[in-house]
């Protein structure tokens, strides 16, 4: 595996903790850019000497196991990972870990720590953070709504769903309306059908908030289906918000990466 080329600083504690964000990865080029755009943001709040680097499960390189080497290879000691998902589904539980794995098979040494997902852990609380994003997402459409569907890309794990419906409550309350979870795939309802059950229950003006980090296919799939029925309103995706990036050290703030040993990850 070729790890991509990182400049060496020196190996001191008193620098900031290298962090590797790692996202799902698209065909969309879109996709890309979005995490970009998030490191570029998280390397501003970190400040000066920061080291934060993109990597992605599939479609797009570099892989983490990729960046986890250059970084060992330019004399950091630790790095702390951090998995760009909402829900803790097979990505967070599985690809995650053994994205570590896999570097730990080409010779990865250094302690590597890994965070929470951005979304809800199963059993866990919705950020404030999160919530704020998706609420000016929202207020950015510019339109009134007395009902609100927050739509997800979709997973086929019923632990997960159950955090998306969680945010949905929580957003819903903070909004002072009613606010229905849907999918884009795996599992119903879509965003058309959670619109349609809203306004059939008196709703008069549905909004569409994107539980979604980034564009793409299934973002398009959900905000299309909920406009055929009637949506007055659909929400950009998270992409750019200026709340991510202080989740993000947020999750980083959780882990004491001093402390992180191989078995950490």
């Amino acid at each position: 595996m070729t790890a991509p080329a990182a400049s060496h600083r020196p190996a001191d504690p008193g620098f900031p903790t290298p962090i590797v964000l790692v996202a799902h990865g698209s065909r969309d080029p879109r996709a890309a850019a979005a995490t970009r755009a998030l490191v570029r943001a998280v390397e501003a709040a970190v400040g000066p000497g920061a080291v934060v680097r993109a990597s992605y499960l599939d479609h797009t390189l570099p892989r983490p196991a990729q960046v986890l080497t250059a970084l060992e290879a330019a004399g950091e000691r630790r790095a702390v990972l951090v998995p760009l998902l909402l829900t803790e589904a097979f990505h967070g539980r599985v690809d995650i870990p053994g994205a570590v794995a896999a570097a730990r098979a080409d010779g990865l040494r250094m302690p590597v720590a890994v965070s929470d997902v951005l979304g809800p852990r199963i059993g866990g609380t919705v950020d404030g953070l999160l919530l704020a994003a998706l609420r000016r997402r929202l207020a950015a459409t510019g339109e009134k709504f007395d009902a609100v569907v927050l739509a997800a890309a979709g997973t086929r794990d019923a632990a997960a769903r159950r955090t998306v419906a969680q945010a949905a409550g929580e957003l819903g309350a903070t909004l002072g309306v009613p606010c229905r979870a849907a999918y884009a795939s795996a599992a119903p309802p879509t965003a058309g059908e959670a619109v349609a059950a809203l306004r059939a229950g008196g709703a008069r003006r549905v909004a569409v908030a994107a539980y979604f980090l980034a564009p793409g296919l299934l973002y398009e799939a959900a905000m299309a289906s909920a406009r055929d029925a009637g949506a007055v309103a659909t929400a950009a995706p998270l992409e750019g918000a200026a709340e991510l990036a202080r989740l993000v050290l947020s999750r980083v703030a959780t882990i004491d990466p001093l402390a992180a040993s191989p078995r950490a990850a």
